[in-house]
């Protein structure tokens, strides 16, 4: 739909809002989400609104999710009246979204902690104050009270949230070790993927991984990683982008795993694992330091490797 004069410089979540009479952090989510475009393209949600522009939305109702405690086993690394950090396997979504509405990471919390988590980020994410993807494995801490979410969220802002991964990686980086460093967005095309774009392009945000192969093997390498940043599938699309996607990882180019153990894959989804989380307490402020070993199939897939060496 094309503006109106009226809409001219209004902020397109602020659009979004109106235009679908729901909240504004609905719209801006829907926005990040990548279900917003103006002229054919994703913007940021602060984006003004300019005359001739014409602003497609593909979902103009969202769907009401009703979040359901659910009696999930959970493998807690830690947990205290203020936080609980939990080892998340692969496949489970952190929160719920249409689509994946139950089986979360969110419904297994409601029912462990009943009403002790923070409640910043509404129904859908309660006490959620950092993600990790569907099918990567690992650690993440939960706020089980509003105080530990501030504190931890602005921790994360000032990046003194130490997060190290672990990924298998297809080939081998010309540098055993470095620091990638760019800007990433919204896919312009694809809303599900990130993207490495230039530093002027609308809702760029600069993202800083470093790296260090640790193992190499026949074409592939074990590669250990800490996030500066943490954007979107930052890790995902970094490796890709210097030609060493994760082994598993389709949608970033890194394919599916041809290692099989009868007739189904040692591994499923990309070989990425959060194995390490170190941050200040939010009431002690004492550093707390965690660390979850690689899964098994992890694990199987590279004594695979070895074996091939």
């Amino acid at each position: 739909m094309e503006i109106t004069p009226n809409d001219i410089k209004k902020r397109l979540d602020v659009y979004v809002s109106e235009t679908l009479e729901i909240t504004r952090s609905g719209a801006q989510g829907l926005i990040d989400d990548g279900f917003v475009l103006v002229n054919n393209k994703t913007e940021a949600k602060n984006y003004r609104l300019r005359a001739g522009d014409n602003v497609e939305i593909e979902e103009r109702e969202p769907k009401e999710l009703n979040v359901e405690a659910e009696n999930i086993p959970l493998d807690i690394v830690f947990e205290d009246d203020d936080i609980i950090v939990i080892n998340k396997p692969s496949g489970m979504v952190v929160h719920p979204a249409p689509g994946n509405e139950n089986g979360t990471l969110v419904n297994a919390l409601l029912y462990h902690c009943k009403n002790r988590l923070s409640g910043i980020n509404g129904i859908v994410r309660p006490g959620i104050v950092h993600r990790i993807d569907k099918d990567t494995s690992g650690l993440l801490v939960v706020a089980k009270n509003d105080e530990s979410h501030v504190f931890l969220s602005s921790l994360l802002k000032d990046h003194q949230i130490k997060r190290v991964y672990y990924a298998i990686l297809i080939g081998h980086p010309r540098e055993p070790r470095g620091k990638i460093q760019n800007y990433m967005a919204r896919h312009p095309v694809d809303r599900k993927k990130m993207a490495v774009v230039a530093p002027t392009h609308t809702g760029a945000r600069e993202a800083i991984t470093n790296y260090e192969v640790i193992e190499e093997f026949s074409g592939y390498c074990l590669a250990k990683m800490e996030l500066e940043t943490g954007r979107t599938h930052q890790i995902r699309v970094h490796m890709s982008s210097i030609g060493h996607p994760i082994l598993g990882d389709e949608t970033y180019g890194g394919g599916k795993t041809r290692f099989e153990k009868a007739n189904k894959s040692i591994i499923e989804g990309q070989a990425l694992h959060a194995g390490e989380l170190s941050f200040p307490h939010p009431r002690t402020r004492e550093i707390v330091t965690f660390k979850a070993d690689l899964p098994k199939d992890f694990k199987a897939l590279l004594t695979r490797l070895r074996q091939k060496q």
